[in-house]
């Protein structure tokens, strides 16, 4: 394998991207409109080969989130990088929420995307 794209429907697409691209940080890698009434975005990590991809029907895209321990976990190791992502969220009034596994606590904040979808933004590596 050489590529992973995690793919997903919302109904607010555009508050989606501005939650992972302008408050995360994530590339805008490729954008498209009305491909078989499908709106959407694929976003990237610097450098790898991993993409996320947000989906909007025209009739309609709910995708309500399964649990509050489903995750993505994005890891940034360097200090000053953690920190201004952490205030840059803040600053967008995304306040970080209690994480369902206390795992977490004290090595990250878990913020809600706008469909309820949680995001780990954790310090440190867990391999």
């Amino acid at each position: 394998m050489v590529q992973v794209r995690v793919a997903r429907p919302t109904d607010k697409l555009e508050q989606v991207i501005a939650f992972y691209r302008d408050g995360l940080g994530l590339p805008e890698l490729f954008r498209f409109a009305g491909h078989v009434d499908y709106d959407g975005i694929m976003l990237g990590l610097p450098g790898k080969s991993v993409h996320l991809e947000f989906t909007q029907h025209a009739h309609g895209s709910p995708c309500p989130a399964p649990s509050l321990d489903n995750l993505i976990v994005l890891y940034i190791t360097d200090a000053d990088a953690y920190e201004r992502l952490n205030l840059r969220m803040h600053r967008m009034g995304y306040e970080a929420v209690a994480p369902e596994n206390p795992y977490w606590l004290e090595r990250s904040h878990t913020y809600e995307d706008p469909d309820g979808w949680r995001v780990v933004v954790c310090r440190e590596t867990g391999i």
